[in-house]
């Protein structure tokens, strides 16, 4: 089982420096948004990076484009970060360790970028009037799930039968759960992960073709 974390806290370091990097910084920047205000109301959200789109004057968020990356770092509630910061803990370091670190950080921020992007795409299809504000590293970690549910389907000598089980019972799992809870925003997910499938697919076929160029 791949996901199961054995290294001790300095050997994480080490290992998975990326990752660390990131679980560091949502939790320094929801420290900073907490203490200047209350990181579930959308106007303070909107202050500190969230991103937002109105349908009439700024559809898809283009106006101010860094808020694409800054909401990834940000969360409503200690609860949310918790939650997306154990999975970030738990399942992004085999995936780090595959991809190398730098093409891995590369790999999460266009993971996250996805998800609003889709979000912000399913508004506008809506008519969504209301205008959306987001923020979370969900639509980066589901890019994660995403990228083990390829490797799941088309790479499975991989990943043992325990592993692979545990992708499809996430995925299935989270698809419910952001039906049932209505502020959790399902779009920015889906988008996450078929970035994250379609981008592991990228880099699968470019290191079959280096292999074979080699072989």
């Amino acid at each position: 089982m791949i996901f199961l974390r054995y290294e001790s806290f300095r050997s994480y370091l080490k290992l998975y420096p990326v990752t660390a990097v990131l679980i560091a910084l949502n939790i320094i920047y929801y420290v900073v948004v907490a203490l200047n205000g209350n990181p579930n109301d959308a106007y303070h959200a909107y202050n500190y990076g969230a991103f937002a789109t109105n349908v009439v004057y700024d559809p898809y968020g283009l106006e101010e484009p860094w808020r694409y990356v800054t909401s990834m770092f940000m969360h409503s509630g200690i609860e949310h970060l918790l939650y997306n910061m154990f999975a970030l803990l738990v399942f992004a370091p085999p995936l780090e360790y595959l991809l190398k670190h730098t093409r891995y950080l590369f790999f999460y921020l266009l993971c996250g970028i996805g998800g609003n992007a889709m979000s912000a795409l399913v508004h506008v299809l809506e008519n969504d009037m209301d205008g959306h504000v987001g923020v979370g590293a969900s639509g980066a970690i589901y890019g994660v799930y995403g990228a083990f549910l390829y490797i799941s389907l088309f790479r499975k000598s991989q990943l043992d039968e325990g592993s692979r089980k545990t992708v499809y019972t996430i995925l299935i799992f989270g698809v419910i759960y952001s039906f049932l809870v209505p502020s959790i925003d399902l779009w920015a997910h889906v988008g996450g992960a078929l970035a994250g499938f379609l981008l592991y697919n990228v880099f699968d076929h470019v290191k079959m073709r280096k292999n074979q160029r080699h072989s």
